[in-house]
Protein backbone atom coordinates (compact mmCIF):
# COMPACT_ATOMS: atom_id res chain seq x y z
CA UNK A 1 0.00 0.00 0.00
CA UNK A 2 1.25 2.94 -1.02
CA UNK A 3 0.59 6.48 1.50
CA UNK A 4 2.33 9.20 0.26
CA UNK A 5 4.39 10.34 -2.41
CA UNK A 6 6.74 12.77 -0.16
CA UNK A 7 6.00 11.20 3.04
CA UNK A 8 8.21 7.93 3.18
CA UNK A 9 7.85 6.96 6.48
CA UNK A 10 4.44 6.79 6.02
CA UNK A 11 5.12 4.57 2.87
CA UNK A 12 7.92 2.22 5.40
CA UNK A 13 5.27 2.18 8.36
CA UNK A 14 2.54 0.69 5.96
CA UNK A 15 4.97 -1.64 4.26
CA UNK A 16 5.78 -3.15 7.82
CA UNK A 17 1.99 -3.44 8.66
CA UNK A 18 0.97 -5.25 5.82
CA UNK A 19 4.18 -7.90 6.06
CA UNK A 20 3.00 -8.43 9.97
CA UNK A 21 -0.60 -8.42 9.04
CA UNK A 22 0.56 -11.25 6.03
CA UNK A 23 2.25 -12.72 8.87
CA UNK A 24 -0.77 -13.11 11.09
CA UNK A 25 -3.20 -14.31 8.81
CA UNK A 26 -0.83 -17.19 7.93
CA UNK A 27 -0.26 -18.00 11.68
CA UNK A 28 -4.18 -18.33 11.69
CA UNK A 29 -4.25 -20.45 8.98
CA UNK A 30 -1.13 -22.65 10.28
CA UNK A 31 -2.95 -22.89 13.93
CA UNK A 32 -6.73 -23.65 12.30
CA UNK A 33 -4.60 -26.40 10.55
CA UNK A 34 -2.67 -27.70 13.18
CA UNK A 35 -4.61 -30.98 14.52
CA UNK A 36 -5.16 -31.62 10.83
CA UNK A 37 -2.65 -34.56 10.13
CA UNK A 38 -3.57 -35.04 5.65
CA UNK A 39 -4.48 -32.57 3.17
CA UNK A 40 -6.81 -33.56 0.02
CA UNK A 41 -3.63 -35.37 -1.69
CA UNK A 42 -2.47 -37.76 1.14
CA UNK A 43 0.32 -35.71 2.15
CA UNK A 44 0.79 -34.49 5.69
CA UNK A 45 0.26 -30.63 6.56
CA UNK A 46 3.47 -28.74 6.70
CA UNK A 47 3.27 -25.53 8.35
CA UNK A 48 3.81 -22.07 6.29
CA UNK A 49 6.01 -19.30 7.04
CA UNK A 50 6.58 -15.91 5.29
CA UNK A 51 9.65 -15.13 3.83
CA UNK A 52 10.37 -11.57 3.30
CA UNK A 53 13.73 -10.78 1.13
CA UNK A 54 14.94 -7.30 0.86
CA UNK A 55 17.28 -6.52 -1.72
CA UNK A 56 20.90 -5.71 -1.12
CA UNK A 57 21.26 -1.66 -1.30
CA UNK A 58 22.92 0.41 0.50
CA UNK A 59 22.39 3.54 2.18
CA UNK A 60 23.31 6.39 -0.54
CA UNK A 61 21.02 4.59 -2.93
CA UNK A 62 18.30 4.35 -0.66
CA UNK A 63 18.85 8.11 0.23
CA UNK A 64 19.06 8.64 -3.71
CA UNK A 65 16.19 7.31 -4.54
CA UNK A 66 13.86 8.72 -1.74
CA UNK A 67 15.58 12.29 -2.96
CA UNK A 68 14.34 11.33 -6.49
CA UNK A 69 10.64 11.76 -5.03
CA UNK A 70 10.38 14.24 -2.88
CA UNK A 71 9.11 17.75 -4.88
CA UNK A 72 10.33 21.19 -3.05
CA UNK A 73 7.95 24.26 -4.27
CA UNK A 74 10.09 27.23 -5.44
CA UNK A 75 8.87 30.40 -6.64
CA UNK A 76 11.73 30.64 -9.73
CA UNK A 77 12.06 27.31 -11.48
CA UNK A 78 15.63 28.31 -12.27
CA UNK A 79 16.73 28.29 -8.71
CA UNK A 80 16.35 24.26 -8.13
CA UNK A 81 16.77 21.77 -10.60
CA UNK A 82 13.71 19.02 -10.46
CA UNK A 83 15.07 15.76 -10.78
CA UNK A 84 13.55 13.04 -13.10
CA UNK A 85 10.85 10.77 -11.57
CA UNK A 86 12.42 7.41 -11.07
CA UNK A 87 9.23 5.27 -11.70
CA UNK A 88 11.31 2.00 -10.14
CA UNK A 89 11.13 4.00 -6.93
CA UNK A 90 7.59 4.92 -6.49
CA UNK A 91 6.27 1.43 -7.13
CA UNK A 92 5.68 -0.77 -4.15
CA UNK A 93 7.48 -3.41 -2.60
CA UNK A 94 10.01 -3.53 -6.17
CA UNK A 95 12.59 -3.51 -3.49
CA UNK A 96 11.42 -6.57 -1.74
CA UNK A 97 10.26 -9.93 -2.33
CA UNK A 98 7.40 -11.55 -0.41
CA UNK A 99 6.91 -15.59 -1.04
CA UNK A 100 4.81 -18.37 1.67
CA UNK A 101 7.35 -21.10 1.57
CA UNK A 102 6.39 -24.51 3.65
CA UNK A 103 8.56 -25.70 6.14
CA UNK A 104 10.29 -29.01 5.13
CA UNK A 105 10.80 -30.63 9.02
CA UNK A 106 9.12 -34.01 9.16
CA UNK A 107 6.15 -33.70 11.83
CA UNK A 108 6.15 -36.30 14.99
CA UNK A 109 5.42 -40.13 13.62
CA UNK A 110 2.75 -41.64 16.24
CA UNK A 111 2.08 -44.98 16.76
CA UNK A 112 -2.00 -45.30 16.27
CA UNK A 113 -2.09 -48.65 13.95
CA UNK A 114 -6.19 -48.02 14.05
CA UNK A 115 -5.71 -44.61 11.98
CA UNK A 116 -6.80 -44.64 8.67
CA UNK A 117 -3.83 -43.15 7.69
CA UNK A 118 -1.29 -45.23 9.37
CA UNK A 119 0.92 -46.95 7.40
CA UNK A 120 1.87 -50.82 7.45
CA UNK A 121 3.66 -51.10 10.80
CA UNK A 122 1.19 -48.66 12.29
CA UNK A 123 2.62 -45.12 12.54
CA UNK A 124 1.05 -42.18 11.65
CA UNK A 125 3.35 -38.76 10.73
CA UNK A 126 1.47 -35.81 12.16
CA UNK A 127 1.40 -32.21 11.02
CA UNK A 128 5.11 -30.15 11.53
CA UNK A 129 2.78 -27.42 13.22
CA UNK A 130 3.14 -26.66 17.08
CA UNK A 131 0.81 -24.31 18.87
CA UNK A 132 3.32 -23.18 21.53
CA UNK A 133 5.54 -22.13 18.38
CA UNK A 134 2.80 -20.76 16.43
CA UNK A 135 1.76 -18.78 19.47
CA UNK A 136 5.46 -17.20 19.93
CA UNK A 137 5.44 -15.86 16.45
CA UNK A 138 2.01 -14.48 16.96
CA UNK A 139 2.86 -12.23 19.59
CA UNK A 140 5.88 -11.22 18.07
CA UNK A 141 3.83 -10.64 14.83
CA UNK A 142 1.68 -8.82 16.93
CA UNK A 143 4.00 -6.74 18.54
CA UNK A 144 6.17 -5.63 15.23
CA UNK A 145 2.17 -4.54 14.27
CA UNK A 146 2.00 -2.32 17.22
CA UNK A 147 5.79 -0.76 16.07
CA UNK A 148 4.74 0.16 12.97
CA UNK A 149 2.02 1.71 13.93
CA UNK A 150 3.35 3.38 16.57
CA UNK A 151 6.02 4.88 14.18
CA UNK A 152 3.41 5.56 11.51
CA UNK A 153 1.24 7.65 14.37
CA UNK A 154 4.85 9.46 15.40
CA UNK A 155 5.04 10.45 11.72
CA UNK A 156 1.57 11.78 11.15
CA UNK A 157 2.31 14.04 14.82
CA UNK A 158 5.26 15.21 13.06
CA UNK A 159 3.99 15.95 9.87
CA UNK A 160 0.70 17.79 12.09
CA UNK A 161 3.21 19.88 14.11
CA UNK A 162 4.96 20.91 11.20
CA UNK A 163 2.06 22.13 9.77
CA UNK A 164 1.01 24.44 12.77
CA UNK A 165 4.22 26.31 12.93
Amino acid sequence: MKIGNSFFGFDISARGLSIQRKKMNLIAENLANGNSVRTEDGQPIKRKVLNVVQKNSNFSEQMRDISNTIKMNTTNPNHIRRPIENSASNQNNSDMKISIEEDKTPGDVVYMPEHPNADENGYVEMSNINTINEMIDMIAATRSYEANLTALNSSKQMIKDSLEI
